[in-house]
């Protein structure tokens, strides 16, 4: 089975990466009672954070690696996209060479944290405010992609994508490069 290439907004991986860990945790409070008990409270699911390593190779690996360097530098969250795993809009907190650079190779790492940008808002008495602020998501479109694609990686409808790009006429016409808001 041929997986498709990891993505990050406009960087496409030529070759995925060689090892990928995503990390999801629950952020748990011990709170202690009267004669010795104690009870747990469950304070919810926390970031989800993606690592990896790869290499780049060939007569382009350093000009790869200053590409994805340049997103990193832009600091703005964008869809990472993974073969396997489930789509999220995500930055890349951490890039780093691995070793001593050498013609045609360069080992690399990196560390992204998701984005829950869409969380609701918390009252002052600790209820939950009836709206929610959620940012816009854009994604720029990739070779071979398809609308229901990209609306199926964001559990969302080609109806929607298409209400929200009022320029987009086509459903069947998307162009590599084109930006479209998909949240």
């Amino acid at each position: 089975m041929a997986l498709d290439a990891m993505r990050f907004k406009t960087f496409v991986w030529p070759n995925n990466p060689a090892s990928y860990t995503v990390t999801q945790e629950r952020v748990m409070a011990v709170n202690k009672v009267p004669f010795g008990t104690y009870y747990l409270q469950d304070l919810g699911i926390t970031r989800q954070v993606m690592t990896g390593q790869g290499v780049f190779t060939g007569e382009d690996a350093y000009q790869q690696f200053s590409k994805l360097n340049a997103l990193f530098l832009e600091g703005t969250a964008g869809a990472l996209v993974h073969p396997v795993w489930t789509a999220a809009n995500a930055y890349l907190v951490k890039l780093t060479l691995e070793e001593e650079p050498r013609e045609n190779y360069v080992q690399y790492a990196f560390e992204f944290w998701e984005d829950r940008s869409d969380y609701a808002a918390q009252s002052s008495t600790g209820g939950t405010a009836s709206s929610t602020a959620q940012e816009a998501v854009y994604y720029t479109v990739c070779s071979g992609d398809c609308l229901w694609a990209i609306a199926n990686t964001y559990s969302t409808t080609v109806a929607a994508i298409l209400a929200l790009n009022p320029g987009l006429k086509n459903a069947n016409l998307i162009v590599t490069g084109q930006v479209l808001r998909v949240l």
